[in-house]
């Protein structure tokens, strides 16, 4: 009899075919990839992140290759939540998996009106990009002040429909301060970790490769950085799924994720070198469960094994 495992995760009441999920800017709005792999096979997608205007994103150079990694600056280019409505979101709900929207503003305001221009749609989840500059206070970013993040998420709460995945940046003391303020504001789950922040410098120009000076660090560089604090959110016991990223390559780096907390995990930079990337993950992950004798794949969640 062939040794079959059970993939499926839940995330907030939401159940997912495999915990393998496309980050929010990875596959734009998915339906670019359908020649490169069978996006449908995924857990779920996460869209590329919305705002209430229209944004550009910075300009070039946005994006920059570092020893085991990758910056970016982007800047949440995207067409706005209501352009996204009206000309894409037609193609997008046809894709047969798990869809969740990445939700991102300026303002408090700007995240109520995105969610509630959402609330009617399709897609599953919300995931609250807590990581964008808050005007309002003077460039400080929501997921770095707990007051301030406690109140996002309390204002997107009161009008969501749908269950909120807080994501959570790494550039902060405390991410068990962090989580705990997502929770206490309404969170029905946690994605961590955001990019780190960082910079590259052209020595022969003694200037910054990336126009914005700064971007978001991305991809195997910061795995350890991620694996410590999705152990150390899961360890604080609050009862929230946990989606676990930051420099997934493999099958094996997934269980590594799964085993520290995680419920289900989020690839990125790794469709950079091979757009198919996440489906050979669930296939690397899948082999790995049944080279291990796991027949359900959440029995992996939160079994790292601590000295005395």
């Amino acid at each position: 009899m062939r040794f079959m495992v059970d993939m499926k995760v839940s995330i907030a009441g939401v159940e997912l075919k495999n915990p393998v999920i496309a980050a929010s800017g990875t596959l734009a709005f998915g339906e670019e990839y359908s020649q490169y792999m069978d996006v449908a096979a995924l857990g779920a997608i996460t869209l590329k992140a919305l705002t209430k205007e229209k944004r550009l994103g910075n300009p070039p150079v946005r994006i920059a290759e570092t020893a085991s990694g990758v910056l970016n600056a982007v800047g949440l280019q995207n067409p706005g939540v209501d352009a996204f409505l009206e000309k894409q979101y037609s193609r997008v709900k046809r894709i047969d998996t798990v869809q969740i929207a990445n939700i991102a503003g300026a303002a408090v305001e700007d995240y109520v009106y995105v969610t509630e221009r959402l609330n009617d749609t399709e897609i599953a989840l919300f995931e609250v990009n807590v990581s964008c500059p808050n005007v309002k206070h003077g460039g400080v970013n929501f997921g770095t002040d707990a007051s301030i993040l406690e109140h996002v998420v309390s204002e997107v709460k009161k009008v969501a429909k749908k269950p909120l995945i807080i994501k959570l940046t790494p550039n902060v003391t405390s991410i068990q301060e962090m989580a705990r303020a997502a929770k206490n504001g309404g969170a029905d789950a946690l994605s961590l970790i955001n990019t780190l922040t960082g910079m590259a410098i052209d020595p022969y120009t003694r200037k910054p490769i990336i126009k914005n000076t700064t971007g978001g660090l991305s991809g195997p560089a910061i795995k350890p950085v991620a694996l410590r604090m999705v152990h150390e959110v899961y360890q604080a016991g609050l009862g929230l799924p946990i989606i676990g990223m930051g420099g997934i390559m493999t099958g094996e780096d997934a269980a590594e994720f799964m085993i520290a907390g995680a419920d289900a995990v989020m690839v990125g930079t790794a469709t950079m070198r091979n757009p198919a990337a996440t489906i050979d993950i669930i296939n690397e992950l899948e082999q790995f469960a049944k080279t291990n004798d796991i027949g359900n794949i959440t029995e992996l969640t939160g079994t790292l094994q601590l000295e005395d």
